[in-house]
């Protein structure tokens, strides 16, 4: 509509007779189209426009100019993703209570989806450790219906988030609280997993269960399960050093790659261990993961409803079911995401809308395959940039390669030892621990050390949503204890014989530190003795009505004292809302001259007439 001529009654744009030489403008809309349609015409016209399309579909962008160069440094780097993807699913898959082909059906839908709508080369989107820990607790007793069902819902949250542009929630999760958050996850998850790394029964995952079922069964300890486990960790921990080792190119390449492969390795090397082991007739010597299910996983709608045991589940009971882990799901989703995105992006913007819509895509994409919640993976992540991705088209190969082992690869899944996928989860997560986070937090502000020590206990004891909401609760009882006490410097002048108190609070006055502001004001005029009380407005920005009101009784009070106060340089919308509260005791008293002389003067000779 925008941006073209209109022909009407036969009459050719450009005819001097038409009416409607002219574009249709934003006010001819609003004068021919009721209000409510007038808003929906411009809001559809803003999205159906060249730059939007690119904006939302970024493979249109970069896919024309796509060369055959490109394609071998993609295929590379996605064949490193896909050998790092496949290990780590099945293992998240494990911390999520799930069959390992769970974690699979999670790791190549993604892929497909962001390769259209991603707008980032480096982010890969599939299952992380974080996002399966908050699925293992109702995974574990209901069973991977509700595991689908919270990826659809985590997407179809994220998406309209990103749809509405609410991306900006996350930032009232304040550093302290997500170096906490993670930390703790990472304790959790590696906690959870030392039953299968020493070879212990039990199904524990949470931190306290975790460490006391190891305690009561450390009888039971299994030594070559154990001694497995401990070596894969070694083993990880070496490889991921072999490219700091100096040497000449060629060692170069080749260490570079090693390290990127590693968790496929140690897997591999493992099964084949198993394996031969097994085969020389000692079939007790390791706990394996078992069968898993080959083939493709059936695309359908996610489950609305369940049947767990006896109990059929209506879709309302699972949501129900699900709970607080629906908005806590898409927050750390898109809080992952995001910073992976903006952490490769080297100076480049990134337009958070696009990565909200994208990874909201790639869940619901991925609940019709049976995927659990995905978001983006910082390890993988990093695996792609070091490869030397070029564009998103490497996550094809990597979806490609994830699809093939699960029609071709399935079998061998079979000899992977419990104890190998343990010691790959417990590597990755030795380095989750935000030991640097909390360095530089003590070192800059120490007091910011407190949120980021509760949100991590209360996430070990009470469980991850409810700690982080612990977290954020505090963080935001931080931000209004200082929001309400601002810092005020006060300063003492005589000016013509007249004693003046010159106050100046650091920021915008809102009604949680009016009373603090007047209690302090009064309390330093009646101890200095003063007859003018001047309020310095430089940094007072906007003033609400509470504030307002409470200004209005201390200068009341101040002037049942005989003191006079004066309202000095402070911005319009700040003054005119202090006239709109009280005209009257404002009046002659608010002040923007600079000269403050002259302005006592002034006050000054007001009085004595």
């Amino acid at each position: 509509m925008a941006g073209r001529d209109v022909e009407l009654n036969g009459l050719r744009p450009g005819d001097p007779r038409s009416a409607v030489n002219r574009t249709l403008s934003d006010e001819d809309i609003s004068e021919k189209i009721p209000p409510f349609g007038a808003f929906a015409v411009k809001s559809f016209r803003g999205l159906c426009n060249r730059k939007q399309l690119y904006k939302r579909f970024p493979i249109i962008v970069w896919l024309p100019s796509y060369s055959w160069g490109y394609m071998v440094e993609d295929i590379v780097a996605g064949l490193s993703v896909g050998l790092t993807v496949i290990p780590q699913g099945i293992a998240y898959a494990v911390i999520a209570n799930l069959d390992p082909q769970y974690g699979l059906y999670s790791a190549f839908m993604g892929c497909f989806v962001y390769c259209i709508f991603g707008s980032c080369k480096d982010v890969t989107i599939g299952p992380t450790a974080i996002m399966s820990l908050m699925v293992q607790v109702h995974a574990a007793n209901l069973g991977p219906d509700f595991a689908i069902l919270s990826a659809f819902l985590t997407g179809c949250a994220i998406l309209l988030l990103g749809v509405l542009n609410l991306g900006f929630l996350v930032q009232f999760i304040s550093l302290p609280v997500t170096a906490g958050f993670t930390s703790a996850a990472a304790i959790t998850i590696a906690s959870g997993q030392m039953k299968s790394l020493l070879g212990l029964s039990g199904k524990s995952n949470e931190f306290l269960e975790s460490w006391i079922n190891v305690f009561e069964h450390i009888g039971e300890v299994r030594l070559w399960d154990s001694v497995l486990g401990f070596g894969t960790i070694a083993v990880l921990l070496l490889l991921m050093n072999l490219k700091n080792i100096k040497g000449g190119p060629r060692w170069s390449a080749i260490a570079k790659y090693v390290a990127l492969a590693r968790n496929a390795i140690v897997v591999i090397v493992g099964s084949v261990i198993a394996f031969l082991v097994s085969e020389a007739g000692h079939t007790d010597v390791f706990l394996l993961t078992g069968n898993v299910t080959s083939g493709m996983p059936p695309v359908q709608a996610p489950p609305f409803t369940a049947t767990v045991g006896d109990r059929e589940y209506s879709f309302t009971e699972m949501v129900g079911e699900l709970g607080t882990s629906l908005i806590a799901l898409p927050l750390i989703a898109i809080l992952e995401s995001i910073a992976i995105a903006k952490a490769f992006a080297k100076g480049k913007s990134i337009d958070a809308t696009q990565e909200m819509i994208a990874l909201g895509l790639c869940n619901i994409a991925g609940s019709f395959v049976s995927s659990m919640p995905v978001t983006g993976s910082f390890t993988r992540s990093a695996v792609n940039n070091n490869s030397g991705v070029r564009t998103p088209l490497g996550g094809v190969t990597t979806g490609v390669l994830v699809l093939l082992a699960l029609g071709l690869l399935t079998s061998t899944f079979y000899y992977i030892p419990k104890a190998t996928l343990a010691g790959v989860i417990i590597a990755a997560m030795l380095f989750m621990v935000e030991f640097h986070a909390a360095s530089e937090i003590w070192r800059t502000k120490r007091i910011d050390i407190i949120p980021l020590i509760v949100t991590l206990v209360a996430c070990l004891f009470l469980g991850l949503e409810y700690g982080m909401v612990v977290g954020i609760a505090l963080n935001f009882v931080f931000v209004l204890h200082q929001t309400s006490r601002p810092k005020i410097v006060w300063e003492r002048k005589i000016i013509d014989s007249k004693a003046i108190l010159i106050v100046t609070p650091d920021q915008g006055l809102v009604y949680s530190c009016a009373e603090y502001l007047k209690h302090q004001v009064i309390k330093m005029a009646t101890k200095e003795s003063v007859d003018l009380v001047v309020i310095d407005g430089t940094h007072i920005a906007s003033v609400d009505s509470t504030s307002a009101k409470v200004l209005v009784s201390m200068a009341q009070d101040l002037l049942l004292q005989n003191r006079t106060v004066i309202v000095w340089k402070w911005k319009r919308s700040a003054r005119c809302t202090l006239l709109r509260m009280n005209r009257e005791v404002f009046q002659s008293c608010v002040k923007n001259d600079e000269n403050l002389e002259a302005i006592v003067k002034e006050i000054k000779s007001t009085i004595n007439r």
